[in-house]
């Protein structure tokens, strides 16, 4: 069962699931009935594992009915390697619905549980993310962002998944601007770059008695790379050393170069002076 949450146009790339109908008064307190029964259920279950014992590393999370209430399925989350096989032979013998384990990660745990975030909003999990993208500690590093754990771990003990968000915005604007520590010209002189700011289209920039100042992309003249070019065009021709060499010149230009002049003939007019 699930609630209508706005209108969009149809994508003709995306295959879109059936709706059957609208959902009945019958439908709803179908709903109520087996979602009030589900704590009892995860409750149970909970009771169930510490009686047998050889379940502390496993930590149950929820229970949950389908529509019909035929099928009872528990979620649980653990670190270790436990065989479950015989609790759920076990709760399967107290309840009348099939019942059915399944493991799930720290990030699924974080989103059946909900709360806030460190923004001070609901988590994106528990709202609006259907999977879960990989995060590394790369995508921090680019962002600029403290490496603290305390400032990029969630509450499931794994990288924010806000951290992908605008990574890819980060990679693309990078590769505009000079890293850091770079030798750069600038309308204040010359400096180093001590810091980026990507999204800005900026650096900051040391200038020798004046401090640093801040300078947009456009305002920036690679030194170290002009003079890389301005050396390599020093340096003797690979081939001929350091005799005549037209290599540096289009290919057209060394042909025309290498052959002779041409010379028209004189033409026969016909008179004999």
């Amino acid at each position: 069962m699930g609630q209508v949450m706005g209108f969009t146009e149809r994508d003709p790339a995306i295959e879109y699931r059936t709706i059957l109908r609208p959902a009945t008064p019958r439908d709803l307190a179908l709903r109520q009935e087996w979602e009030a029964k589900q704590p009892e259920a995860l409750l149970i279950c909970q009771e169930r594992a510490n009686a047998m014992g050889g379940f502390d590393a496993v930590k149950f999370v929820g229970a949950l009915y389908n529509y019909e209430g035929t099928m009872l399925t528990f979620l649980y989350s653990t670190e270790e390697k436990v065989d479950i096989s015989r609790l759920q032979r076990e709760v399967g013998r107290l309840f009348a619905a099939k019942v059915d384990f399944r493991q799930i990660g720290p990030r699924d745990v974080a989103k059946l549980l909900g709360g806030f975030g460190a923004c001070g909003i609901e988590r994106c999990c528990s709202t609006f993310l259907t999977d879960f993208s990989p995060v590394s500690i790369k995508m921090a590093k680019a962002q600029g962002i403290s490496l603290n754990p305390s400032e990029i771990t969630g509450m499931c003990g794994r990288l924010r998944c806000c951290l992908v968000y605008e990574y890819e915005q980060y990679v693309e604007a990078r590769k505009h601007l000079p890293k850091r520590n770079k030798r750069v010209g600038t309308p204040f002189g010359e400096g180093r770059v001590v810091d980026v700011f990507p999204l800005k289209d900026m650096v900051s920039v040391f200038i020798e008695e004046q401090g640093v100042k801040i300078v947009a992309r456009e305002d920036l003249v690679p030194l170290d790379e002009l003079k890389a070019l301005a050396k390599k065009a020093a340096e003797p021709c690979d081939k001929h050393g350091d005799g005549d060499c037209d290599c540096g010149k289009p290919k057209g230009q060394r042909r025309a170069d290498k052959q002779p002049p041409r010379h028209s003939a004189p033409q026969d007019t016909g008179d004999n002076d």
